[in-house]
C-alpha cells in the first residue's frame, strides 16, 4: 500500500522510516524552499534575457539552448547560497543537521514537444536512483521552480516497489560516470549515447501517480521508488531543483528501503556534505558501499 503524508508533523526518524516503506511525503513551501526558487529564478531569468524561460526554446536553436544551459546549472549547483538555502530547508522541514548529509542541488529542465530531452535536459525513463549507486538509505527532494502542471512533471510508479524490474544497472559504476560520461552533458544534443541504467523488459507505465505542488512545495521519496520524466506536452518548460540526503545512523546500520533489483558498482556518497559545516561523509562510511 502506498500512501501519501501531507503536511507530516511526524519525526524525521519516523518519517524515514516510511519513505523506506515506500511512501510519500508532500509540503507546503517553506520559507527556504521560497528563497531557493527566488534566487533560481533570479538566475534563470538572468541567462535567458529577454526572453521568458519557460517559452524561450521557441526562439532559440536548440544548439544555443544547450550552451546557456551550460554555464547556468553548474553556476547554480555550485554557488554558495544553494547550500546554505539546503541547509535551510532541512531544518525547516525537521531534520538533524548534524547528522543529515546533502549533496548539491540539481537545476532540471525539461523542455516541452521533444524539443531538447537528451544531455544536460535529459527526460529520465523509469528508474530508481539506487540503480545510480544510491545508497538505500537515500532520500529524493524535489520541487518546482515555475507553475507545473500534469504534463510536465515526473511520474511515480507505485506498483513497481515491490516489483523487481530486469535492468542494466550492473553495467553502471558511479566514479566511471563521473570520469567519463557527467562533465560531457551538453555535447548530447541530438542523441543521448551515454549508457545508463534503464529498463530491460516491458513495463506497464500507465498505473502511475502524478503529484502536482505549489512552487516550492516539496516532495520527498525513497531512492528506491521507481519514477520518470513525464513526456512534456504542457507547451512550457519545467524548471525544478532536486536534491538528496541520507542519515548518517541509517548509513552506519545499512537502513534503508530493501534492494530488490540493483546490481551496481560505486558509491554516490563522497558527494554528500554535513549538513551543520559542509564537511564530506567520512570515508570509512563509503567504504562500506563501495
Amino acid at each position: 500500500m502506498n500512501t501519501i503524508f501531507f503536511d507530516s508533523t511526524l519525526s524525521d526518524d519516523l518519517r524515514r522510516q516510511h519513505l523506506y516503506q515506500g511512501q510519500l511525503f508532500v509540503y507546503s513551501p517553506c520559507p527556504s524552499a521560497i528563497a531557493m526558487v527566488q534566487f533560481a529564478r533570479e538566475l534563470i531569468e538572468e541567462a535567458f534575457t529577454p526572453l521568458d524561460p519557460r517559452t524561450a526554446q521557441y526562439s532559440l536553436p536548440v544548439e544555443e539552448y544547450v550552451a546557456i544551459l551550460a554555464k547556468l546549472k553548474p553556476y547554480f549547483i555550485h554557488h554558495p547560497q544553494s547550500k546554505q538555502l539546503i541547509q535551510g530547508i532541512l531544518n525547516e522541514l525537521g531534520c538533524d543537521l548534524s547528522k543529515t548529509y546533502f549533496d548539491v542541488p540539481r537545476m532540471r529542465t525539461a523542455t516541452s514537444d521533444g524539443y531538447l530531452s537528451s544531455g544536460i535536459a535529459y527526460a529520465f525513463h523509469p528508474h530508481r536512483d539506487t540503480w545510480y549507486s544510491a545508497p538505500p538509505c537515500q532520500l529524493n527532494w524535489w520541487f518546482p521552480i515555475y507553475d507545473v502542471e500534469p504534463d510536465n512533471i515526473m511520474a511515480f510508479h507505485p506498483p513497481y516497489w515491490s516489483q523487481a524490474i530486469q535492468n542494466g544497472s550492473k553495467d553502471y559504476n558511479y566514479q566511471k560516470w563521473n570520469q567519463e560520461s557527467r562533465k560531457n552533458a551538453a555535447q548530447h544534443i541530438k542523441t543521448d549515447t551515454r549508457k545508463q541504467p534503464k529498463p530491460e523488459e516491458e513495463m506497464d507505465l500507465d498505473s502511475q501517480l502524478r503529484i502536482v505542488t505549489a512552487v516550492g512545495g516539496v516532495i520527498i521519496f525513497s531512492a528506491a521508488q521507481m519514477h520518470s520524466t513525464v513526456p512534456n506536452t504542457s507547451g512550457v518548460t519545467r524548471f525544478s531543483i532536486d536534491f538528496r540526503t541520507v542519515h548518517l545512523d541509517d548509513v552506519i546500520g545499512k537502513i534503508g528501503a530493501a534492494n530488490i533489483d540493483s546490481a551496481c558498482t560505486g558509491t554516490n556518497l563522497r558527494d554528500f556534505l554535513r549538513g551543520t559545516d559542509l564537511t564530506q561523509i567520512p570515508e570509512e562510511m563509503a567504504l562500506l558501499y563501495d
